[in-house]
């Protein structure tokens, strides 16, 4: 028996953001046995990476928001997860970015970001959005100044441990 939920598809120009599926199991697990997951709890085991994907589709069905699977258009294959995030422990909602290896350089994390954050203001009518940052993940970092994200305030995490809170612009200040 398989629960289903309902999560909009959205789209860039070079990419699909679309709901959590079975079939990015192999490459969300690919990604979090992966040095690149150091900041987001990794690397992890198969069976750890199981459950991050089952805590995708799930924050989905508790929150009614969640993050995409983003599936790069030319090769259909999935690139990375971005989108809305506001698990037990974060201080407010989130917009985060994770790329799988051979997605970094690319301006995905910049435009899916862009894209969801625009479903954060537009439909779900939220007035603010943060993205936490490992401190010393000066890749997100720079995606965050991109997005015209500033510094706010630290922030400890039980798990990841210090953080920095990046607060984004506000609807008004992006219109």
């Amino acid at each position: 028996m398989s629960v289903t939920f309902s999560a909009p598809t959205l789209e860039t120009a070079r990419l699909i953001l679309r709901a959590p599926e079975l079939s990015d199991f192999d490459a969300l697990a690919a990604f979090y046995a992966s040095p690149r997951a150091a900041f987001v709890g990794g690397p992890q085991s198969r069976e750890l990476s199981w459950r991050s994907l089952a805590l995708e589709a799930g924050h989905w069905v508790l929150r009614g928001f969640g993050r995409w699977t983003l599936v790069e258009k030319a090769s259909q294959a999935p690139v990375g997860i971005v989108g809305l995030w506001h698990p037990e422990g974060f201080p407010e909602n989130e917009l985060g970015w994770d790329l799988f290896d051979g997605a970094t350089g690319k301006g995905y994390a910049t435009a899916a970001a862009i894209a969801a954050r625009a479903y954060a203001y537009d439909t779900l009518g939220w007035t603010t959005l943060t993205s936490l940052i490992a401190v010393g993940n000066d890749g997100s970092r720079r995606v965050a100044q991109r997005l015209g994200a500033t510094y706010d305030s630290d922030f400890t995490h039980d798990r990841f441990g210090s953080m920095q809170l990046w607060r984004h612009p506000g609807p008004e200040a992006l219109a």
